[in-house]
């Protein structure tokens, strides 16, 4: 069944089952269809009638269903106390993100045998390929769709991709199907008018309109956020659908929604055609996606992290962390190196860097231009395959070495002891100097330090002890510039920038 994402409510679930939907993933499926004219107007009224007519027919309604308790975290399948925590941590982000409240909704009641939802698909290929979303049809045991005409297919999912919430779906037919075509999104413009097609609340093929009202939004649902955002109505049950321009061509998925209520509130986002369409190809292809890795783990750059590093600017991915046995590590990359160029494309963010190396094939050789220590150098890295995350190590604080030394920047520093390490479960590897505690209100409070973090480096220089990172911290503090200091949490590095002023 559909996989609920951490800030995201499945909007396409439609059955009594159905959770809330906070921000949703929705349902979809493209036609092959002449380009529609340009829509007429009506009275000063812009008339979709042409265009409606042309792609909906490419447009079907996707049912699934899936044996209750197989999906775990599924919006169906989720328990009442997490889904009201996520439902709530989605709160809090967005509160603190935009300034605007949302209220929680009761959790819908679970599934005792079967689960059931609906969504949205369209038709791509005339022999019967249609694209929807992962969380639609990615846990199903059973998906039929229904076209325009109310002729029902059975349907089996040829692959799917949880990152970019996308599935393929094949259905066979005695007869050429109607289908529509990707569109072009990356000249989709703030502004323009658009139509969303899809099957909310399982009521059938429905028409909404709207504009463009956002390029690029970062929803948090994942590395690769890039949303389209639309204010053309959409509601649960639209998940896996398309978003059409006035010349007919799909150029977005339709997947979620933000919404206090769990009905439309003029926030759709979108997953861009730029985005599917790569993925959809590597489904109809291999059944599943290849995607490139280096094997970093990294950071954005900030102005204090600039100032902290003599770093030019605030473009670029900072490496915090190189992973053993890494296309990274052959190649030569270092922590604390900013990558500042891929190939010669520039690397703005570290989601320009996530997106160029996934899109990269792996075994492809990529050079790579990188800042380290004031000088600028390029390296090349054979890109290996990226594989699922694996565990973290989980680190705990409350028993740490109290032989701790203060400092003016709010951490109390303790040695890295035989039974802090066997409390915190941290093998010899692990080196540095143990904050114990962080002072209420301090710079390192406000740069989100913790107890039981291990401060492993100060400026450029590694410490092993609190006395040498006391030792460390004097010195940079005396020039002037924010402090450089990288951390270590939970099997994962960061760099932290704390300014001597606020200290």
């Amino acid at each position: 069944m559909t996989k609920t994402k951490t800030i995201l409510s499945a909007l396409a679930l439609t059955t009594a089952l159905t959770a809330p939907a906070l921000i949703a993933p929705l349902f979809s499926a493209p036609a092959a269809i002449a380009a529609a004219p340009t829509a007429p107007t009506v009275a000063g009224v812009q008339d979709f009638s042409d265009l409606a007519a042309k792609v909906s027919p490419a447009v079907v309604n996707v049912a699934v269903t899936m044996k209750a308790g197989t999906t775990g975290d599924d919006e169906v399948q989720m328990s009442d106390r997490s889904q009201q925590k996520q439902m709530e941590e989605f709160m809090q982000r967005f509160s603190e993100r935009f300034g605007q409240p949302m209220r929680p909704m009761k959790p819908q009641p679970k599934a005792t045998q079967k689960a059931e939802a609906v969504g949205t698909g369209f038709i791509i290929d005339p022999a019967g390929w249609i694209v929807t979303n992962h969380h639609v049809a990615g846990k199903a045991d059973k998906i039929v769709v229904t076209m325009a005409d109310g002729r029902k297919l059975n349907a089996k999912m040829v692959g799917g991709d949880e990152k970019t919430d996308i599935a393929l779906l094949k259905v066979e037919s005695d007869k050429a199907l109607p289908f529509v075509e990707f569109g072009d999104a990356t000249k989709v413009r703030v502004g323009q008018p658009v139509m969303a097609v899809g099957n909310p609340f399982g009521l059938g093929g429905t028409v909404t309109t709207g504009i463009v009202s956002a390029r690029g939004r970062d929803i948090h649902s994942g590395p690769f956020d890039d949303y389209i955002q639309t204010d053309a109505a959409i509601n649960r049950g639209n998940s896996g659908g398309p978003l059409f321009d006035m010349e007919g061509k799909v150029i977005g998925i339709n997947t979620a929604i933000f919404s206090p209520t769990g009905g439309s509130v003029g926030l759709g986002f979108a997953i861009p055609s730029s985005l599917a369409q790569p993925v959809v190809n590597q489904l109809k292809a291999n059944g599943k996606v290849e995607r490139g890795m280096l094997g970093v783990q990294i950071q954005p750059m900030t102005g204090e992290l600039s100032q902290s590093m003599a770093f030019n600017g605030e473009k670029g991915a900072l490496v915090a962390q190189v992973q053993p046995d890494s296309p990274a590590l052959a190649a030569g990359l270092k922590s604390g190196d900013v990558i500042v160029s891929v190939d010669g494309k520039n690397v703005d963010t570290i989601k320009d860097l996530t997106r160029m190396i996934s899109a990269t094939k792996p075994g492809t050789s990529v050079k790579l231009g990188v800042w380290r220590d004031g000088k600028d150098m390029t390296v090349t890295a054979k890109v290996g395959d990226q594989k699922e995350e694996g565990g973290v190590v989980k680190a705990k604080a409350e028993k740490a070495d109290k032989k701790a030394e203060s400092l003016s920047y709010g951490v109390s520093l303790a040695p890295l002891s035989k039974e802090a390490r066997e409390e915190m479960k941290l093998d010899d590897s692990v080196k540095g100097a143990l904050i114990a505690s962080v002072e209420a209100g301090s710079p390192a409070e406000e740069m989100g330090l913790k107890a039981g973090d291990v401060l492993q480096q100060v400026g450029r220089e590694a410490v092993d002890s609190p006395k040498a990172a006391v030792e460390k911290l004097k010195e940079a503090k005396d020039t002037g510039k924010p402090v450089l200091m990288k951390v270590y949490r939970e099997g994962m590095t960061r760099f932290v920038a704390i300014s001597p002023r606020a200290a």
